[in-house]
């Protein structure tokens, strides 16, 4: 069976709630291993088949411990493996400031940068990067959004069975 490790930081627990979420819908097909990125197990992670990181959106981009845990992660560790990234955020669409909004448009959120720095340590990128949607910078999550995570994980088990 192959093995997943999903690494998530998380400040209110949206995060945390959607890592966890994606994690059971991944368990009906796969081995899963969840921590928060500043527990990370080398040992897990080299022994992953899969790697997935999530994180919330802090000033455009992902949480500082996971940049810090993607700048020093090393190359062999995800070299070649599937990847995925996640993050929370606020909708652009309730983003009441439009200065705000025109820096979302222009930074964006912290899934892209994620998956960027996945690709650039050698992880093959298998599905787009997505957000899940908080109301508000503590959350709550909106409607729906666990039902988008676990969903998101299933998409995650087909892409997987589509390259073996």
């Amino acid at each position: 069976m192959k093995k997943v490790y999903l690494l998530y930081d998380s400040f209110f627990g949206n995060t945390e709630k959607i890592a966890h979420t994606i994690a059971d819908a991944l368990k009906t097909g796969l081995e899963v291993e969840t921590s928060r990125v500043t527990e990370t197990n080398l040992q897990l992670l080299n022994e992953s088949d899969i790697v997935i990181v999530g994180a919330p959106t802090r000033v455009f981009s992902p949480s500082p411990e996971v940049k810090k845990f993607l700048k020093y992660i090393r190359r062999e560790r995800i070299q070649g493996k599937p990847v995925a990234a996640f993050d929370t955020r606020i909708a652009e669409s309730d983003i009441k400031s439009r200065f705000l909004r025109f820096m979302v448009k222009t930074f964006g959120y912290a899934a892209r940068p994620i998956a960027k720095k996945l690709v650039k340590k050698g992880g093959v990128l298998i599905t787009p990067p997505v957000g899940f949607i908080v109301k508000d910078t503590e959350g709550p999550l909106k409607k729906g959004e666990l039902q988008r995570a676990a969903n998101w994980g299933r998409k995650i088990i087909l892409k997987l069975s589509d390259l073996a």
